[in-house]
C-alpha cells in the first residue's frame, strides 16, 4: 500500500488518513464498531483529552485513535503518542474513508497494567477501493495514562 503519512515514524494504520474535517456526529455510530454512540464512546476522549479524560485500557486507547483517524482528528493522535516515537507532524490523506475495526488479540493493557499489545485489522475505502490495515500496536502507561507506543 502506498505511503499516505508524510511526517514520523513509519506506523502501518499512520500511512492512511482520515476523512473530512467535522468527523462523525455526536449521536451517530462511533466508528471504532463498539455499538454505542460516537458521543458516548471515542468522541467523549477526542473532546475531553485536554481535560484529561483518557482511556482506561490499552484496547480502548486504539479504539480511539482508530475514530481519531476516521474523525480526522490528528491532534488527539499526537496527544496519545508516546513521546519516544511521536512524530513533530501528523497530515491525515481526506482521501481515505476509515469503515471499521475488529480488535483480533490484545495481550494484557488492563487499568493496572504497564504495557499491552492490540492486534487489529482495520478497514477502508480509498480511490483504488476497499482494503484492510492489519497491526500489531504496543502500548505503554506512563503516569496513569496509555499511549500509543508504536505498530508492526
Amino acid at each position: 500500500m502506498a505511503n499516505r503519512r508524510d511526517a514520523g515514524p513509519s506506523t502501518p494504520l499512520a500511512q492512511h488518513g482520515g476523512p473530512p474535517a467535522g468527523g462523525p456526529p455526536a449521536a451517530g455510530r462511533c466508528p471504532c464498531l463498539s455499538g454505542e454512540t460516537y458521543g458516548r464512546c471515542c468522541g467523549a476522549f477526542h473532546a475531553g483529552f485536554a481535560e484529561g479524560v483518557w482511556p482506561a485500557t490499552a484496547e480502548a486507547l486504539m479504539r480511539s485513535r482508530f475514530s481519531a483517524f476516521a474523525a480526522g482528528r490528528p491532534d488527539y493522535l499526537l496527544a496519545t503518542w508516546h513521546a519516544s516515537t511521536r512524530p513533530a507532524g501528523l497530515r491525515l490523506d481526506d482521501g481515505v474513508a476509515w469503515t471499521g475495526l475488529e480488535i483480533l488479540r490484545r495481550e494484557a493493557g488492563g487499568p493496572f497494567d504497564a504495557d499491552g499489545l492490540v492486534e487489529f485489522a482495520a478497514h477502508y475505502r480509498d480511490d483504488s477501493g476497499r482494503g484492510t490495515q492489519r497491526e500489531t500496536s504496543r502500548f505503554v502507561r506512563e503516569g496513569g495514562r496509555w499511549y500509543y507506543l508504536d505498530g508492526r
